[in-house]
């Protein structure tokens, strides 16, 4: 394995497997976040067009029947 004589050594990293595994860890979930939040941003604001899309069709056919 290189540098490392067995897998337990790579995990531990010469003491500073905490360090390095949580830098990791912070590192990935930050990544993560930046590309699925702005997926479910969208998705959020598709559902809030497609409400407010059905309001004003709604509001546009009940003005249309409504008696004058």
């Amino acid at each position: 394995m290189g540098y490392f004589d067995s897998f337990a050594d790579f995990v531990a990293m010469g003491g500073h497997g905490p360090y390095v595994w949580s830098a990791y860890g912070v590192s990935l979930s930050v990544l993560l976040w930046l590309v699925l939040r702005p997926i479910g941003r969208r998705r959020q604001i598709l559902r809030q067009l497609k409400r407010q899309q059905r309001r004003q069709v709604t509001a546009a056919v009940e003005g249309r029947n409504s008696p004058t």
